[in-house]
């Protein structure tokens, strides 16, 4: 066999599966709110619009669906889930766990290096909501929490919290015009805190800020009813022609 100057096996690189590249584009768009909750996923539509052919598209929400992100029903095709309020409530509240020990032990870890791109986040997304850039500012603040995760120096956090990180995105992009400039004062307080080493103070906004999000997001869904799921659409079954 030929193996390399390490004495490993030669590898090949592979190309990504398209269904994969495919899940993965219509992932971020249900993500980023340009397909909203509840709605119609048409396969034609989206082969026409990612420029692939629908075989790839109807195994790319195969794998949505598996992973909760799209709502299969028989006899109506697919539409992007629409959670609950118990399920978004569910998922806030532990990612306020997670990223309140995140917080404290990034107080315990970060370097200069580390805070500083911390603050440079900051400025971006406070400069942003400034702006009412939404997209920007919600990909400021997931990169934000997540530099603050990976700065805690735990793997198996990092681990957990990389779970949870694009559906809280999902929760969070209705939320952050609302917040506005409020959320990323909350996220300087949070840096000084880590800057100082101060876990507790740290671990305490990390909290509160977590809180809010999650009481802006149910405040938010409170008045809108839940959509209920589609009702299966029955087919007749053609007849046979005459004679055959």
């Amino acid at each position: 066999m030929l193996q390399s100057d390490s004495g490993a096996a030669a590898k090949i690189p592979r190309p990504v599966p398209l269904r994969e590249s495919v899940f993965e584009a219509l992932l971020e768009l249900i993500v980023s709110g340009q397909l909203r909750p509840g709605q119609h996923l048409v396969e034609s539509e989206l082969a026409e619009l990612l420029g692939v052919s629908r075989q790839p598209v109807r195994e790319a929400l195969q794998l949505l669906s598996g992973e909760g992100w799209v709502d299969l029903h028989p006899g109506q095709g697919a539409f992007v889930h629409s959670p609950s309020v118990e399920e978004a409530d569910q998922l806030l509240a532990v990612r306020a766990l997670l990223e309140t020990e995140s917080a404290r032990l990034a107080a315990r870890h970060a370097d200069e290096e580390g805070v500083a791109a911390l603050r440079r986040l900051c400025a971006r997304g406070a400069s942003a909501a400034h702006a009412e850039d939404t997209d920007t500012a919600v990909a400021a603040n997931s990169e934000l929490h997540a530099l603050i995760t990976a700065l805690s120096g735990n793997k198996v956090l990092a681990e957990l919290a990389a779970q949870v990180a694009r559906r809280v995105r999902w929760y969070h992009t209705p939320v952050a015009r609302q917040r506005g400039l409020t959320s990323w004062r909350e996220h300087e307080d949070l840096i000084d805190a880590i800057a100082d080493g101060n876990e507790e103070m740290a671990a305490q906004i990390m909290r509160e800020h977590t809180e809010h999000t999650r009481v802006s997001y149910l405040e938010q869904r409170k008045n809108q009813p839940e959509e209920p799921a589609p009702q299966p659409v029955r087919r007749r079954r053609m007849r046979a022609a005459p004679g055959r």
